[in-house]
């Protein structure tokens, strides 16, 4: 009788619970990373080696268990762009963003498509801190300008640009790490002042806001992302 109510314990079964949350978390960012945000629910919760019951009760949507499982990696970036511009050289604290989120892509081949999908469920918030990104992203620029290290002609969406394209390498080379630190090495060098000895063409219309509005084509999420998981295959 004493084995079964420790067995059955308020702690136990929080202990369990949290277990089970991790292994669905960990499952999440393996299968995102293979297949895209769009991939079945219920191939998340085979691979955590839990029901879909259970994955339904830590995370009721799609768009709550994309959030969470790369919760780390969103606050991270957040984190990046506020050292950045409290950097006393607005240079390095441009150099520190740039490697820090393309460290973060090679990490978590999921995140940068979780990154650029506007999660629906969220979308006011999402929206909120992305006008938020944007304004510290030119402001950074502007900065670095100014002190002369990056190159006059140097746009922000030139920095958006530049993400998207190490993007699309790590998913093309997902096990290369020298690969992605050769091109940021390559990248950082061609913003410097004094790598500017050609001008460059206007500059695109690249945005954090159009990207967001654009980027749930594969991989990406989709308008019906919201649905409980479990409803599809």
């Amino acid at each position: 009788m004493q084995e079964s109510s420790r067995m059955t314990s308020p702690d136990r079964v929080r202990a369990d619970a949290r277990r089970n949350r991790e292994r669905v978390l960990a499952a999440a960012r393996a299968v995102f990373a293979e297949r895209g945000l769009d991939a079945p629910m219920a191939a998340v919760a085979r691979r955590a080696g839990v029901g879909v019951a259970t994955l339904y009760r830590h995370f009721p949507t799609r768009d709550a268990l994309v959030r969470e499982a790369f919760a780390r990696q969103r606050e991270t970036c957040s984190r990046a762009l506020a050292e950045a511009l409290a950097a006393a050289d607005p240079w390095d604290g441009l150099r520190h963003l740039v490697e820090t989120v393309c460290a973060l892509h090679r990490e978590e081949r999921g995140f940068p498509a979780a990154f650029l999908a506007a999660f629906p469920g969220a979308a006011p918030e999402h929206a909120r801190l992305g006008r938020r990104a944007e304004r510290d992203l030119a402001l950074l620029v502007r900065r670095a300008r100014e002190s002369g290290a990056l190159r006059p002609d140097f746009h922000p969406s030139d920095l958006v640009m530049a993400l998207v394209a190490h993007c699309g390498m790590v998913a093309a080379l997902p096990d290369d790490a020298a690969a992605s630190r050769r091109l940021v090495a390559y990248l950082l060098q061609s913003f410097r002042a004094d790598r500017a000895n050609a001008p460059l063409p206007p500059p695109s219309a690249l945005s954090l806001g159009a990207l967001l509005s654009t980027a749930r084509g594969p991989g990406g999420l989709s308008p019906s992302s919201s649905r409980r998981p479990g409803t599809r295959g």
